[in-house]
C-alpha cells in the first residue's frame, strides 16, 4: 500500500509540473486584448537595440518627450522573415511604430505592426494590414 501512495504522489508531482511548463509559456504571450483597436503610431529614437529571443521580438524607444515606450513585435522568426534582423538598427536611429497602444495609458507600450526605419517598411504582422 505504501508504494501505491508514493507512485500516486510522483504521478501528481508530475501532472503539476507538466501544467507548469505549458502554463508559464502562456503567461509571457502579448495578445491583442491589452491593446487599443484604434492605429497608433509614434516617431522615436532607438534606445535598446532588436532582440528577438522571447515569444515576441522588442526594442525599446525615446519619444521626443523623452518617454521610453516598449514595442512589442511579433514572434523572432516573423520578424526575420519580414527582413528585420539584430544589430541592423543603429541606437540612436529614428524609427516609426505603427499599431496598437495599450489600452492603460501609463503604459508606454504598443502592440506593433509595421516598424519604419530608413526608409524601409517591415510589416511583421502582414495578416493585419
Amino acid at each position: 500500500m505504501a508504494e501505491t501512495s508514493g507512485t500516486f504522489r510522483r504521478s501528481i508531482f508530475a501532472a503539476v509540473l507538466a501544467v507548469l511548463f505549458i502554463a508559464v509559456p502562456l503567461t509571457a504571450h502579448h495578445g491583442w486584448s491589452g491593446y487599443g483597436t484604434e492605429e497608433f503610431s509614434i516617431t522615436g529614437t532607438l534606445d535598446t537595440p532588436v532582440s528577438l529571443s522571447g515569444p515576441h521580438a522588442t526594442l525599446k524607444i525615446k519619444s521626443m518627450d523623452g518617454k521610453v515606450w516598449n514595442l512589442v513585435l511579433s514572434a523572432g522568426n516573423r520578424v526575420e522573415a519580414a527582413g528585420l534582423k539584430e544589430g541592423m538598427i543603429p541606437l540612436g536611429a529614428q524609427v516609426t511604430a505603427e499599431g496598437h497602444r495599450h489600452r492603460d495609458a501609463k503604459v508606454f507600450e504598443v502592440k506593433t505592426e509595421r516598424l519604419k526605419w530608413n526608409g524601409r517598411t517591415f510589416n511583421v504582422y502582414p495578416d493585419r494590414t
